[in-house]
């Protein structure tokens, strides 16, 4: 059977390249970073060539930058970091939008419980923060805003420097989740004008199980957990120089190929939209055709004119050899309306019937082309479409 995989937003498989790159640093030069000896400088070498390099691509200066386990690590040590370094300081209020990742919800809910006051900010219909909504909802007392800088579930960007500007006003930090959109699009710490962003190598064809975080030079922060002083004191533990490499090539990659892979995957998002916008009455697309990743494109089916079972839709697509996902998270065998979705004003029963496509840099025009043909018969199939009745005089 064939088998077509669609879900790069969850992960990416590993570029053979990135392989290539990784494999002398786990059977050759294989030392301890923090010893003194050759083996050891040899692999702080690498190590520092590959913050360097990564460091270079966003703007950032290489001691700004700090390696994670990825992106959710990243993501708390920015909040939880700032929260308690400046737990002194009198201010107590955190602003997340209501479309961000679990990792920073969760973590915001965490701090939330420790007495800090956290406002979920909305967005509009398309996915996107209103400066103005962010102006109202900071203050004298906010420390730190998290706003995603584009949305694993329906591809939204914002517009960051705009939204830094707002919130440098009222005197916070701004930290920016920016594990979906390092790689995909143009991103620079410098010209976005943010103070943290996390990042992660496996969603960008490179290794599971690193990430970074950086934080502006100059900005108070506290390690979230101790241990040895790696990573300039700010994340203890031995540094993986394999995955560092692997992330440094991955990224370097990305950055390199980016304006043709951005035109690529533009045109199988149109092709995918087209065919089923064209074909499926109902069909509701809740990622915005501007400002958004080329690579992820959401549908849900309007329940007031079509009953269907996401998960049923999901599992079936699976049976037909191809991979994809909802805009839900499972829990406990269940399948629960995504936060994301319903953020933007769906109903319960349409934020359930919601498929999430996303490809890459291996999936090809004739790919796109059969997973269009196997939603369509299926949700054709599967799907009870609702009677009009209409009322005449």
């Amino acid at each position: 059977m064939r088998r077509i995989y669609l879900d790069y937003t969850a992960t990416t498989p590993m570029d053979k390249r990135v392989v290539q790159a990784m494999t002398p640093f786990f059977t050759d030069t294989f030392g301890n970073a923090s010893s003194i000896h050759s083996f050891g400088r040899e692999a702080k070498a690498a190590l520092e060539t590959a913050r360097e390099s990564i460091a270079s691509l966003i703007g950032a200066r290489p001691s700004e930058f700090f390696f994670t386990s990825g992106g959710t690590e990243s993501d708390n040590s920015a909040l939880t970091g700032i929260a308690i370094a400046h737990s002194g300081s009198g201010r107590k209020h955190i602003v997340i939008s209501s479309i961000e990742h679990h990792a920073v919800l969760h973590a915001a809910k965490n701090l939330e419980q420790k007495g800090f006051d956290v406002t979920l900010l909305p967005v509009d219909g398309h996915g996107f923060v209103s400066p103005d909504e962010l102006r109202k909802a900071v203050s004298a007392r906010t420390l730190l805003v998290s706003i995603i800088h584009a949305n694993n579930e329906i591809g939204s960007t914002q517009e960051l420097k705009t939204l830094a500007s707002v919130v440098h006003s009222a005197g916070a930090f701004f930290h920016t989740d920016a594990v979906q959109s390092f790689g995909k699009i143009p991103f620079s710490v410098a010209e976005s004008d943010i103070d943290l962003a996390s990042f992660t190598a496996h969603k960008i064809y490179g290794p599971k199980g690193i990430g970074a975080l950086y934080v502006r030079r100059g900005i108070e922060f506290e390690p979230t957990f101790h241990g040895g002083s790696q990573e300039r004191n700010r994340r203890p533990g031995t540094e993986s120089v394999p995955l560092a490499v692997g992330f440094a090539k991955a990224a370097e990659l990305s950055v390199q190929e980016m304006p043709e892979e951005l035109d690529r995957l533009n045109s199988l998002n149109r092709l995918l939209r087209k065919r089923i916008g064209d074909e499926i009455g109902g069909a509701i697309f809740n990622s915005p055709g501007d400002r958004a990743l080329p690579n992820i494109l959401s549908v849900s089916i309007d329940s007031s004119e079509i009953e269907i079972d996401g998960e049923a839709l999901i599992i079936n697509m699976d049976l037909e050899g191809i991979a994809v996902t909802s805009g839900s998270a499972c829990s406990s065998g269940s399948l629960q309306p995504s936060h994301v979705i319903k953020a933007l004003g769906r109903d319960d029963r349409t934020t359930k019937a919601t498929v999430r496509f996303s490809f890459g840099r291996f999936t090809s025009e004739e790919d796109v082309q059969f997973a269009a043909d196997s939603f369509i018969r299926l949700v054709n199939r599967i799907g009870k479409r609702k009677k009009i009745i209409s009322l005449s005089s």
